[in-house]
């Protein structure tokens, strides 16, 4: 079975996906950085564009207008969450599913917590838009994040399921 139990191995495994993660999201966000300036905008296709955004606050800009003590407090908190999601790796490395989605949340978690300590702010890229409404722009820690939250939903439908 792809994501049942594993036959061992340990976190490491988990821990060099989180790392490819924050590789490949940090990597993107150098380019960003330092091809574009602020709200520069490339046009990809009729629903996407490659843009420059500065996110301050979380997902979707969530207290994007505060007075600045949310780039701390989202910085702490995004170490709280890697410290439990390490401890949750060591605890649970051989459930595939489960680790999959803690490591890509890892990842992620990891990638916005440099750009805040790193710029003050998450860097944001991929604008994706319909009929002139435009998704937030997101970035490769984000999509990582989400990723491993649907995961840890389908982990936990797939567990109940067993259960019955």
């Amino acid at each position: 079975m792809v994501f049942g139990k594993a036959s061992g191995g340990g976190m490491l495994h988990w821990l060099g996906l989180a790392f490819v993660i924050l590789l490949v999201d940090q990597f993107t966000k150098v380019l960003i950085v330092g091809y574009y300036h602020l709200h520069d905008s490339t046009y990809v296709t009729s629903f996407f564009n490659v843009v420059r955004w500065h996110n301050y606050g979380a997902a979707f800009s969530f207290l994007n207008d505060a007075s600045g003590w949310q780039r701390w407090f989202f910085t702490v908190l995004g170490f709280v969450a890697s410290g439990v999601i390490l401890w949750m790796l060591k605890s649970h490395s051989g459930q595939r599913l489960f680790s999959f989605a803690m490591a890509c949340i890892l990842g992620g978690a990891i990638g916005n917590v440099l750009d805040r300590l790193l710029y003050g702010y998450v860097v944001d890229f991929l604008d994706f838009h319909w009929h002139g409404m435009h998704f937030p722009a997101f970035n490769v820690a984000d999509s990582a994040i989400t990723v491993g939250a649907a995961c840890l939903i389908l982990d936990e439908l797939l567990r109940v399921r067993r259960t019955r």
